[in-house]
C-alpha cells in the first residue's frame, strides 16, 4: 500500500490515478481514496482526503476516527 507523500508539500496531481474528486471549493478539496493509499500520519488506508488552503476551517461530526497533516502550505484531513 503506497503513503501519501507530504515532504515539503502535497501535490495531489501526483495521486491522480487513486483519488476520485468529489468536492473542489474555493480553497478546499474533498477526495476519496479508490486506490487504497494509507495515511500519512498512522500509517492505516484512509477512506476520504479533505485539503485546504485555508487558514480557518470548520468541520462536522465526521462519523468515524480521523488523522490531521500539516505540510509547508496546506491542512490535510483524513479519515478513516
Amino acid at each position: 500500500m503506497d503513503q501519501l507523500d507530504v515532504s515539503g508539500s502535497f501535490d495531489v496531481h501526483e495521486y491522480r490515478h487513486g483519488l476520485k474528486l468529489l468536492k473542489d471549493d474555493r480553497g478546499t478539496m474533498t477526495l476519496s481514496n479508490r486506490e487504497g493509499f494509507a495515511c500519512p500520519a498512522c500509517g492505516n488506508e484512509f477512506e476520504t482526503l479533505f485539503i485546504s488552503d485555508k487558514r480557518t476551517n470548520t468541520f462536522g461530526n465526521p462519523g468515524s476516527p480521523f488523522c490531521l497533516v500539516r505540510t509547508d502550505d496546506q491542512l490535510l484531513v483524513l479519515t478513516h
